[in-house]
């Protein structure tokens, strides 16, 4: 597996950041309530996606009301596990059959891997499902959350929690282009990468955000 973060920078996205006035809790709220016109960005991972039946999976995108700010709440996965090892994510995972809808997937994984109570939970809408390369169709569950509120890492899963400012993700200087050349003819595959301190954020995680900056600024 290659190490994205190795891979030279392109390019910026560099559309400009969303004003302070769009990203606080009554706005962004409002911005799901209403229904606009805008253009959700592919990704080269739902080109080069297998072409199999596409497992059902969710993820909530919790942004935290803290009182600097809507902050993103994020995890790092642990080293150990068979995929996607020590990548940021939002928390979230597979359906189960009993899961009654993606909302119910996303707010079930939250309390498994980061002991995330739905009370704390206002679900505010849906983002288009995102396809993987491993061969999910993942649904982005937007919530509000808020404090104060105890989180608990599934050991197992998630190694950290931690959370980003919604304001440096909302702008497209801080959207990096980079892209890797597959072995055995595969051609490139682009990628976004929003690196934030020690963190790298990127593949699946990145592209999502890229959907909910288009959103919100529809």
């Amino acid at each position: 597996m290659f190490d994205p973060t190795l891979m030279p920078v392109e390019g910026l996205a560099g559309e400009p950041a969303l004003a302070l006035e769009l990203l606080s809790v009554e706005a962004v709220r409002a911005r799901f309530a209403r229904t606009l016109p805008w253009d959700p960005e592919g990704s080269d991972e739902a080109l080069a996606a297998p072409s199999l039946r596409l497992r059902r999976a969710a993820v909530l995108v919790p942004l935290v009301a803290r009182p600097e700010g809507l902050s993103v709440l994020l995890t790092k996965r642990t080293e150990h596990l068979s995929s996607h090892a020590g990548q940021v994510s939002f928390p979230g995972g597979r359906a189960e059959e009993l899961d009654s809808s993606p909302i119910e997937t996303a707010l079930r994984e939250a309390e498994e891997e980061i002991g995330l109570h739905r009370r704390h939970v206002e679900i505010i809408g849906v983002l288009p499902d995102h396809v993987t390369i491993s061969a999910y169709r993942v649904t982005p569950v937007v919530a509000l959350v808020q404090p104060p509120f105890a989180l608990s890492a599934d050991p197992g899963e998630v190694a950290e929690i931690f959370e980003v400012p919604l304001g440096f993700l909302m702008a497209g200087d801080n959207h990096q282009r980079r892209s890797i050349e597959l072995p055995d003819g595969g051609g490139k595959r682009r990628f976004y990468a929003m690196p934030y301190q020690d963190y790298f954020i990127w593949g699946a995680t990145a592209a999502m955000l890229r959907n909910l900056y288009h959103f919100l600024r529809a």
